[in-house]
């Protein structure tokens, strides 16, 4: 009773005070905001507090609606938002009031690390500086003032992403691109009725038309943990095809001036690695690897950006984390995490991920141009690329990439992609047409079609790649349709095509119930699936499909941000004897054996269930599970094989800078007729102390476990024969043991985007026997440290 007295003072002496300021009540239709302009005097001191004159005058925008899980309904939680600018920046004040308790208890807020704010109450700040509905900056701010930042993008994002019910969850269908680190300052602090956050974003950090008058379109979103809600200040519907269509506007702003745009980053790095040598007896020595490199920026105009860079550490400063490879004839995707590459990688999306940057294994040097000028996008790249990346292991191939994107009408585009890669004796290149066409409020088209050409010694081979989809985006009902082909001679050189030879038909029907205001059912969804693939040539000759797939995903929102799954799944799959050529298998005879082509097996049929279950932001704690049982298609046997999978999370704040994050991930596959084909164990740990926003230490370790019988000849039981690539010549199959321990430390300091400071250890172990570690022997291990600092001019 005394937290919601307090609110409601709050709320009244607000309303008092902002009685003689412009109010933009969206719930009113007041979404066109005529901003203040201050002098450049007036400017205040990022503190947290709202407290300066300034913010008295300051454009106030109130009238939030519920998002998600459900849309059309006033928020429940009372927000307002201040807004002014200047000629250098655009200044925005946060008041999020939290009616449902005290705020010590119900506002989650941690010293949470950059970009990693899931389990924090958050506002997202959505600004469409081009106000074309397709792209915009996302700035999040947390109640300690904690940021999070990268690109929004309308059906497109190339990067890590936050998913789940935190930051980026439920915009529209999209999700926000985390790579790129923008410089703004953000200020917060808990109070007795809510919270309270200070933002200044320097138009240095924006790109935006040159133009005399400018509007700009704006967005504001509120991620409420301890409920699971989204509130949105415009009141945005699900039944759209585009969320940035739906956002206000900042109108009339003139005068910004962003100044000269030039940063100069020098880095220092060196590396230790240690092994065993190639020797016996050699004992553990050590190399050292010092090397100097830098990056330049250079804001060319208000819209256009130039980097370069010389020998650049591409080094993670946390390994990707291993994902279990269940379908071999997929390659593995990781996200771009370096940092040359993802200023501006937004210019680079492509349909199909025909643009992958990390294919340019390590350039030497390389420069790049992103914006846009009018209505059109761009992405140009070059590079000269690492012998690492060259195809005969001696060169060094350059690269080149080129994407443009043309504007049509509110939210649809045209667009084209380039890519080419070129050595001695070798050349790779790719040209792309795409298009995406909204229309009639739910619905939007896309269309792509490519064709690439590729030389080796001795052969030049080309091939087509093509999609077609048509999407509807209702509130209750939804469908995706796609038809999409990509011939066995398509190579993108410098994309990530998992796999070619292949003509796809998908079918997704989606069904959303509504619960009843304040009952324990928020919303079910439904999407019920069928997907069929052909190979190439069977799907134009009309053969049988080779692949058919079919799920019933029952998707469940509680009150109180609980969520959970069931999906049952159905699958029948026949085996290509292409993929399989280098399996063989032996017959008695008379003189002996005779060695004879593996016969792949008969088309599988098969079913499963998966479950799953993830609970709400608790103040301390949130996790999940997720649990898959039933029958499966094993692609290395061409059997079927029964499969259980169990994979869980735990994320623990024991305190407002400690975190625990133990996971584990179990997949097992059994023959039918008894016995285990193949275990893996993946155990997790990473804790993290968060001293302060800049000062991070953190220690992971994890353990992959893997162990695969030999292969066996489904019908016969017969060990298979493999054939070596090299020699021609076959060896029994023989089993996989693979028992790996990795431990990393780090100690990071990172002040702004770009200057840092990163010193670090890691050291991998192995054992015979797997989670013993009895018996571990250390294999290598490797310290670095990194020294980064930013000129900004």
């Amino acid at each position: 009773m005394r937290t919601l007295l307090s609110t409601a003072v709050v709320v009244l002496a607000a309303a008092s005070l902002h009685a003689q300021q412009p109010v933009y009540n969206a719930r009113l239709g007041a979404t066109r905001i005529a901003v203040p302009h201050a002098d450049e005097s007036e400017t205040v001191t990022i503190d947290g507090r709202l407290s300066e004159g300034i913010w008295t005058r300051a454009s106030v925008l109130t009238g939030f609606s519920t998002y998600a899980p459900a849309d059309g309904t006033p928020a429940e939680d009372s927000t307002q938002v201040l807004v002014w600018y200047t000629a250098t920046a655009i200044y925005f004040g946060v008041r999020a009031y939290e009616p449902h308790g005290p705020p010590a208890t119900t506002v989650r807020a941690t010293v949470a690390k950059r970009d990693q704010i899931d389990a924090e109450d958050n506002v997202q700040l959505l600004i469409d500086t081009f106000d074309d509905h397709r792209k915009a900056y996302v700035f999040a701010v947390t109640p300690l003032g904690g940021q999070a930042d990268g690109i929004r993008s309308e059906g497109g994002g190339s990067g890590p992403t936050v998913g789940g019910q935190g930051f980026g969850a439920n915009t529209g269908g999209n999700t926000i691109d985390l790579n790129p680190d923008f410089a703004y300052e953000s200020k917060g602090r808990v109070t007795e009725w809510g919270y309270e956050v200070e933002v200044r974003i320097p138009f240095k950090s924006l790109r935006y038309p040159s133009a005399p008058v400018e509007n700009w379109g704006l967005q504001i979103i509120r991620q409420v943990q301890h409920s699971g809600h989204q509130d949105t200040w415009t009141p945005a519907t699900r039944a759209s095809a585009s969320f940035l269509r739906q956002s206000g506007t900042l109108a009339g702003l003139t005068g910004m001036r962003r100044g000269l745009v030039l940063e100069v980053n020098p880095e220092a790095r060196t590396h230790v690695t240690g092994d065993s040598g190639a020797a016996a007896g050699a004992g553990w020595r050590y190399t050292n690897k010092p090397e100097l490199g830098g990056n330049v920026r250079w804001g060319v105009t208000s819209d256009l950006t130039l980097d370069g860079t010389i020998k650049p550490d591409f080094s993670q400063v946390e390994a990707d984390a291993t994902q279990i490879a269940s379908d071999p004839r997929f390659a593995l995707f990781y996200p771009e995490k370096r940092p040359f590459f993802v200023d501006g990688i937004e210019q680079f999306d492509a349909p199909n991920r025909l643009i992958y940057t990390r294919r340019i294994v390590q350039p030497v040097t390389a420069a790049k141009l992103t914006g846009k000028v009018g209505g059109t996008s761009i992405g140009a790249l070059l590079a000269e690329d690492d012998r690492l990346g060259s195809a005969s292991g001696r060169e060094h191939p350059a690269v080149g990439v080129l994407r443009l994107r043309r504007d049509i009408g509110g939210s649809s585009w045209a667009g084209l992609t380039y890519t080419g890669r070129t050595e001695p004796g070798y050349y790779s290149q790719l040209a792309s047409l795409d298009a995406r066409v909204v229309f009639g409020t739910l619905y939007y088209a896309q269309l792509q079609a490519t064709s690439s050409v590729t030389r080796v010694p001795g052969a030049t081979v080309s091939g087509p790649q093509f999609e077609g989809v048509i999407d509807r985006t209702g509130r209750t009902f939804g469908f995706h349709y796609t038809l999409a082909g990509i011939h066995p001679n398509f190579v993108a050189a410098e994309g990530f095509v998992p796999r070619v030879d292949l003509v796809k038909a998908s079918m997704a029907n989606r069904f959303t119930v509504f619960g009843a205001p304040k009952g324990l059912l928020e919303t079910w969804v439904m999407r019920i699936s069928l997907d069929g693939t052909w190979t190439y040539d069977d799907f134009f000759n009309r053969r049988a499909v080779l692949e058919e797939y079919a799920s019933y995903d029952n998707s469940f929102t509680l009150r109180g941000g609980w969520t959970l799954g069931l999906t049952p799944g159905w699958a029948g799959v026949a085996f290509d004897p292409r993929k399989y050529t280098a399996l063989a298998i032996t017959r008695p005879s008379a003189g002996g054996t005779d060695t004879l082509p593996f016969a792949v097996g008969s088309r599988v049929r098969a079913a499963k269930l998966a479950a799953r279950v993830q609970t709400p932001q608790f103040r301390r704690f949130a996790g999940s599970v997720s649990v898959l049982i039933g029958n499966d298609v094993d692609f290395f046997e061409t059997a079927r094989a029964r499969r259980t999978d169990i994979t869980a999370g735990l994320d623990w704040r024991p305190t407002a800078r400690l975190r625990v994050s133990p996971s584990y991930a179990r997949s097992v596959y059994a023959r039918p007729g008894g016995g285990t084909f193949s275990t893996t164990d993946i155990p997790r740990l990473k804790i993290e102390y968060q001293h302060s926003r800049a000062l991070l230490a953190r220690i992971v370790g994890q353990y992959d476990a893997e162990s695969r019988d030999a292969l066996r000849d489904p019908a016969t039981g017969r060990l298979l024969l493999i054939r070596s690539s090299s020699t021609a010549t076959y060896a029994a199959s023989a089993p996989l043991r693979l028992n790996g321990l990795r431990g990393d430390a780090l100690l990071s300091y990172q002040p702004t985007p770009g200057t840092v400071v990163f010193a670090g250890y890691g050291s991998t172990f192995t054992e015979p026997d797997a989670l013993r570690f009895d018996r571990l022997r250390r294999t290598d291990d490797g310290f670095f440290l990194k020294l980064s600092y930013v000129f900004r001019l």
